[in-house]
């Protein structure tokens, strides 16, 4: 059976779309079908990430307004036959999406495919809500600072009011990642703790991604992190992605980098 999961995160910046392309290569790495959906009508960054963006010939409205065919708008990822991704539209607006024509893509793309990966635009607007309406769950991707769990509160209590599933009387599924972790700053108390933020937001946490330098320069050569076997962060999207097939894969906690010898010998004498 078909699921479809919504990343959304209320604010901007927190890396969001950098999760959708890494879960999503991550899922299809796991030997699933999987489709990434791009939902930032009129921004369109995900293709970028996913090294994609000079095959983009027909998107997303196209297809609802049936200018073109599913088949024709969908690309294969380079990195792995088994993920697609379906564009935004980089020459319309938010006010051009419908219900209607949403439910019956969705209706399309559950067909095909085993996840359906939604990348939800920054803020809480109509394209939000949008993403969200058809959603089976969500994953809420937040950074270690207030502004970023406030605005991931408000978008959590637009989800659970304006879905069509809660509509109906049932629930969406709620799981939470914390992106950027510093856990050296975590350690000196100058970033909130994974402990803190669940206390906050009280959802079930699918995973911790570490700050890592890399992912910008990866995302920039359109080669998501994921692909990195060095890196901290991809190991994490790598864990997250078994989860979500179903897999039981323990939490890591990113961890403090050594002092080494001179700051051992200093915490002695200080």
């Amino acid at each position: 059976m078909s699921k479809v999961i919504a990343v959304i995160s209320g604010k901007g910046g927190v890396g969001k779309t950098t999760t959708t392309a890494n879960v999503g290569l991550g899922i299809a790495m796991n030997m699933k079908q999987c489709v990434v959906v791009d939902f930032d009508i009129g921004q369109r960054n995900l293709d970028m990430i996913l090294g994609l963006e000079n095959r983009v010939v027909y998107d997303m409205v196209q297809v609802m307004d049936g200018e073109a065919t599913l088949e024709q708008a969908l690309i294969r990822s380079k990195a792995n036959r088994n993920l697609f991704f379906l564009p935004a539209s980089q020459t319309k607006d938010k006010s051009v999406l419908e219900s209607a024509k949403i439910e019956e893509l969705l209706k399309e793309l559950r067909q095909k495919f085993e996840y359906v990966i939604l990348d939800a635009p920054a803020g809480i607007e109509s394209g939000f809500e949008h993403t969200i309406e058809f959603a089976d769950s969500a994953i809420i991707v937040v950074n270690p600072e207030v502004s970023s769990i406030r605005d991931s509160d408000r978008a959590i209590g637009i989800l659970d009011s304006k879905s069509k599933r809660v509509k109906d009387g049932g629930e969406v599924e709620k799981q939470l990642i914390i992106n950027r972790i510093d856990p050296d700053m975590v350690e000196k108390g100058e970033m909130l703790s994974s402990e803190d933020i669940l206390d906050i937001l009280n959802i079930e946490l699918l995973g911790l991604v570490p700050e890592d330098k890399g992912v910008i320069d990866a995302s920039n050569q359109g080669q998501p992190i994921i692909l990195n076997e060095k890196s901290e962060a991809g190991k994490a999207y790598k864990r997250i992605s078994k989860r979500l097939c179903g897999q039981k894969v323990p939490i890591v906690q990113p961890k403090a980098k050594s002092k080494g010898i001179v700051g051992k010998l200093k915490g002695l004498f200080s």
